[in-house]
């Protein structure tokens, strides 16, 4: 079994020592560390903050995703000036993470606490009241930088407090951050849409950071450096941690911890994840640009998804532990999300494809990305202690900065690759009313097309009076002043008509080349599998739980001479 360190001073008492009243009530808001491996059913509670707040700051995140159509239209932005508020956002995220594994010596409860509060004042008082387009995007990078360094910190945490034998069901929790809060996303903004704006929306998912920061505040605790820095395959294994943590040298292990994790097995399986889920990130625009669908029908049908996932997190996460291998589960849910994706490439660019027909495709994807990505997490972090358990912040922070990245240019590369987004996006709403409003001018103009293409070349006052008599003769007063009325619905349609039409014929194509490409980053993700730590074999895996076992209990026996 390795075992490491980190610089602080273990000597010290934990906040929850004997004695640690003496610091007084405000040094427990950040002196976190507990000198000895709680108790199950206080670990469970710090587990159970660490997924609360990671579901609320995900919230917090997303929301502008979900009401993204308002923001464009409220900032008068463009399609692509909205993808660079996404872009450079994960960009800052990506490089907040690496930020995070750096700033670990810190607390890693303290950048989860203090992290959510900057992060809810921003969303419920910066982001609603920004003055222009650039203010929000400034404003939303630091929102992304507070995540970036909370991605790293909340899985180190449960981490810290699940053993090996139980850290993929410990995963598949924390997992329903993300998948939990774009559920809270999705169900909070299909109900309330009708009557909210979009100002609204943030400012609701702000005061919910809020609350869960009150918690943490006073709740979340955290391993002293001399416990967290060793392995734990299971609790019976929490008697020596405790006895090494005494002795431990809080320098040696932790140099070159960014070295050792710059290794095929880390960046390799951290880029392998990241591709694999490139499909969940342009869902929503394509269904609202595609389809025609409204942002409350689009995150409605989400919800399928996200509910499916969730569900398949836990069990998979259960099963995974029970089995004690996890890549069996990596290789049945990628495989199965090879072909649920397939299908809907396959599908989902056919006009004539239905609601549910999408819901279920979404069921299948969700569940067996579920099964995939639990025992997942749980791997890496265990890939990452074979290598040193105390760079687990390090590792994580090179997970969580490949995972923006590769966001980050997706995102760029999207409008690149699907070029009908774009029009669609900016225009398509609004041609689409002006289509409904002009119908009946257009049946008078599509009536008499050679006469309105003739009085198309001057203005009111200009027109020739021959030409003027022979509009009233040819096609009446009453008429004539229908299409007059609707000259402002005619002229969004005369310039922005053909485009829209083009990017609607040529989308269904351009995003079926996506999904592929998708399907291509989730074939991608199999071949890693084979590099991450842990066995195939359910027996195996328990040999060597039994091995381990024997070990723990001869080296406590030899404490316990030692000390007589």
């Amino acid at each position: 079994m390795s075992s490491a360190s980190a610089p602080f001073d273990t000597s010290n008492p934990g906040t929850d020592a004997p004695g640690a009243g003496s610091r007084g009530a405000l040094a427990r808001l950040y002196r976190r560390d507990l000198p000895a491996y709680p108790a199950t059913g206080r670990r469970m509670s710090y587990l159970a903050i660490v997924v609360v707040t990671t579901v609320v700051l995900y919230y917090m995140l997303y929301i502008q995703y979900a009401v993204a159509t308002s923001i464009i239209t409220h900032f008068d932005m463009t399609y692509r000036y909205f993808v660079w508020v996404s872009v450079i956002g994960n960009a800052f995220g990506a490089f907040a993470s690496l930020v995070a594994g750096l700033a670990d010596r810190w607390g890693r409860a303290n950048l989860v606490v203090y992290g959510l509060l900057i992060a809810a004042l921003l969303v419920f008082f910066g982001l609603p009241n920004a003055d222009d387009k650039t203010a929000y995007l400034v404003l939303f990078a630091v929102v992304s930088v507070i995540e970036g360094i909370v991605l790293v910190a909340t899985p180190a945490l449960i981490r810290d407090f699940s053993p090996q034998l139980g850290r993929a069901t410990a995963m598949g929790y924390w997992t329903m951050g993300p998948v939990i809060g774009s559920l809270v996303v999705t169900s909070v903004t299909s109900s309330t849409l009708d009557s909210a704006s979009w100002q609204d929306e943030l400012r609701y998912s702000g005061a919910a950071g809020l609350i869960v920061f009150v918690v943490a505040l006073f709740a979340l605790r955290e391993l002293s450096p001399g416990l967290r820095d060793q392995i734990m395959v299971s609790l019976r294994d929490r008697a020596l941690v405790e006895a090494r943590a005494k002795g431990l040298d809080t320098e040696a292990v932790r140099r070159g911890e960014w070295r050792q994790m710059l290794r095929l097995d880390i960046l390799g399986s951290a880029f392998a994840i990241a591709v694999f889920l490139l499909l969940y990130y342009a869902a929503v625009v394509y269904f609202s640009t595609t389809f025609g669908y409204s942002e409350q029908r689009t995150n409605g049908l989400a919800n399928w998804y996200w509910a499916a996932n969730a569900l398949a997190l836990i069990v998979a996460g259960l099963l995974s532990d029970r089995l004690l291998v996890r890549k069996p589960f990596m290789i049945v849910g990628g495989i199965g999300a090879i072909v649920a994706t397939a299908v809907f490439a396959s599908l989902a660019t056919h006009a004539t494809t239905g609601y549910y027909t999408f819901a279920w495709l979404f069921v299948a994807i969700g569940v067996f990305s579920g099964i995939a990505y639990a025992p997942w997490m749980a791997s890496f972090t265990e890939t990452v202690e074979k290598r040193n358990p105390a760079a687990t912040a390090a590792g994580l922070a090179v997970w969580g900065w490949t995972v923006r990245i590769v966001v980050a240019v997706s995102a760029a590369f999207i409008p690149v690759l699907v070029t009908s987004v774009t029009p669609l996006v900016e225009h398509g709403a609004e041609v689409a009313a002006a289509q409904k409003q002009a119908a009946p001018a257009l049946a008078v103009v599509n009536a008499h097309p050679q006469l309105f293409a003739e009085l198309g070349k001057y203005t009111p006052t200009t027109t020739p009076a021959d030409l003027a008599a022979r509009a009233v003769k040819e096609v009446g007063p009453a008429d004539l002043a229908v299409v007059q009325k609707a000259q402002p619905q005619l002229k969004v349609l005369k310039e922005y008509g053909p485009k829209v039409q083009k990017a609607a014929k040529d989308g269904p194509g351009e995003w079926r080349t996506w999904w592929w490409i998708c399907v291509g980053g989730q074939v991608l993700f199999l071949p890693f599998v084979f590099v991450m730590a842990g066995r195939w074999s359910p027996k195996k895996a328990r040999e060597d739980a039994r091995a381990h076992q024997d070990a723990v209990d001869r080296e406590l026996a030899a404490l316990v001479v030692s000390e007589a």
